[in-house]
């Protein structure tokens, strides 16, 4: 009879009426067992027996029919939790995977990303590889109106008034230079103009000599607390034992927020109460990174630019602790920008150079602009190299930046 009882548990809740029959088929049987039985001496405490054991079989159903009901409550907060961080589709990674046995496989997974970079690269290619396109059809000559129209394309798409002088007057000599008479191939040494402005030995996460910190800094917004989650995902599926630290005090719901990318990465996270000092949290993240051995230190920090004063003393603060308490890891110091600010990334940048000793740039959202131009002038103009960009919501998306793929999606023809 139990076993009745679990079969019909095994189905939704809409067949309580089901349920209902199968105990009035137990009562009824229970009713025939004791008429049957009635010239028999029955001892009343067997009876209680099988009382009890009626007792023990609906309080088993209404245990699990409260464990569904808290499980269906659980999955609920936690979707709900999920709502307020960037939606994306997590794929679980073999740490352990294989590498691939045909030679054939690495090019189509490298063809992959291109594709990706290209299509995040889309708004920003029509902007503005695209108006020059236009402009190079309907020029037969060489000649100085060609190079003030190019002028205007690099500054109307958000490459910057002195980094488009930079890229012309590069422009204009190599076509001396080369003896280039035929307005197509202008196209091409533009591509490598841009090439070469971008290129550089130091546009790769620093992660070795074991162990490294990241510190991510930027202002609210920028997509900061998201790159943190998809590097800590990255590094995890590489075999990397990753540690973050919720240094970001003052911002709502931050450190929940890094809480959740924490577990969906599978990584520990070093947290104090909201409102405390940042370089406290730091502090404590050092410490356990040395006790548990761990591969890379990935700190949050705050991004307050309503008070430039407080924002540089609390990034001081932290850096000297950085200094004095882990002087033997390798260190990155990340600013996070959204390309959708255009050339107002540009006055970020100065901002967090005066605090903090930045080694490099994460550009977020090329996808979702026609701005992307400002990686030239962030390049060129302040001298920081791009370490990664996000085309894309979904955890591939984040990728290495590499000046040659960067240019030929750029002036890909679609």
């Amino acid at each position: 009879m139990l076993k009745k009882f679990w079969n019909s548990l095994n189905k939704k809740n809409d067949n309580t009426n089901e349920e209902i029959i199968e105990k009035d088929d137990l009562k009824a049987e229970e009713e025939n067992l004791e008429n049957a039985n009635k010239d028999e001496d029955i001892n009343a405490n067997d009876m209680n027996e099988d009382d009890k054991e009626v007792i023990e079989e609906e309080s088993i159903v209404e245990s699990v029919e409260e464990n569904i009901e808290e499980n269906i409550e659980e999955n609920t907060e936690e979707s709900t939790l999920n709502d307020n961080i960037e939606a994306e589709k997590i794929e679980e990674v073999s740490l352990n995977q294989a590498e691939p046995d045909m030679d054939e496989e690495q090019p189509q997974k490298n063809l992959g990303f291109f594709a990706k970079l290209k299509e995040g690269l889309s708004k920003t290619t029509q902007n503005l590889t695209g108006k020059l396109d236009e402009l190079f059809k309907g020029h037969i000559e060489i000649d100085e109106e060609l190079y003030e129209e190019i002028e205007e394309i690099l500054i109307t798409g958000d490459v910057g008034f002195e980094t488009t002088l930079k890229i012309v007057d590069m422009l204009r000599k190599n076509v001396k230079k080369k003896s280039i008479q035929d307005v197509k191939e202008v196209r091409e040494e533009l591509k490598l103009i841009v090439e070469e402005i971008l290129s550089g030995d130091d546009s790769y996460l620093k992660l070795e000599p074991k162990p490294a910190i990241l510190v991510i800094v930027g202002v609210n917004g920028v997509g900061k607390t998201t790159s943190i989650g998809k590097i800590a995902m990255r590094l995890k599926s590489e075999g990397k034992s990753v540690l973050l630290a919720a240094g970001d005090t003052f911002r709502a719901a931050a450190a929940e927020q890094l809480e959740v990318w924490a577990d969906r990465a599978g990584v520990e996270l070093i947290k104090h109460q909201e409102g405390s000092d940042p370089s406290a949290v730091i502090f404590d993240a050092i410490s356990g990174a040395k006790a548990r051995n761990t591969d890379v230190l990935i700190c949050d920090t705050a991004g307050r630019l309503h008070n430039k004063k407080n924002l540089m003393q609390e990034l001081a603060k932290i850096f000297r602790i950085i200094d004095r308490e882990y002087p033997e890891a390798t260190k990155e110091v990340l600013l996070v920008i959204d390309a959708t600010t255009g050339q107002n990334a540009i006055n970020q940048v100065k901002i967090f150079k005066e605090a903090a000793p930045l080694t490099g740039i994460i550009l977020t959202k090329l996808d979702g602009t026609a701005k992307g131009g400002v990686v030239l002038s962030i390049k060129s103009e302040q001298q920081l190299p791009i370490k990664l960009i996000g085309v894309g919501e979904k955890i591939e998306d984040l990728q290495d930046f590499n000046a040659k793929d960067f240019a030929k999606a750029l002036f890909s023809s679609n």
